[in-house]
């Protein structure tokens, strides 16, 4: 009776990790480009930042993160869909805020303020900005 739930649980285990790595592969490839750049932003990392940003837009991004050098900042309710496109850029928006903590006062930077233009350059998604 053991070796049967074993195998019970072990087949019920296979099918959930398959199912798992399904649903990752179907995702929105702009959108998580945009997460990660808000992430390495909050996390001031400047290398993953740059590589994350379009050519023409890393210097705007490396501005960015010196406006965050003295704050402490993480993210809150991050989440980045891809709206549309003009065949150029993929315009993803996003929800959820930045918040910047200077003095243990927070400061809500409102990430639905923005449209985040993102490009497809060599397979890759990278940041040029926003609009």
């Amino acid at each position: 009776m053991t070796k049967k739930w074993f195998v019970l649980a072990w087949a019920a285990g296979l099918l959930i990790a398959l199912l798992s790595a399904c649903s990752a592969g179907s995702g929105d490839p702009a959108a998580q480009a945009v997460e990660d750049y808000l992430q390495a932003l909050v996390d001031k990392d400047a290398s993953a930042l740059s590589a994350l940003s379009c050519a023409d837009w890393e210097a705007g991004a490396l501005r960015e993160l010196d406006a965050l050098q003295t704050v402490a900042t993480r993210l809150e309710g991050l989440q980045c869909q891809s709206q549309s496109t003009d065949g150029v850029y993929i315009f993803v928006a996003c929800e959820g805020s930045i918040l910047a903590t200077y003095n243990n006062e927070d400061q809500t930077l409102d990430l639905s303020a923005r449209t985040y233009q993102v490009i497809e350059e060599g397979g890759e998604y990278l940041v040029c900005g926003y609009r």
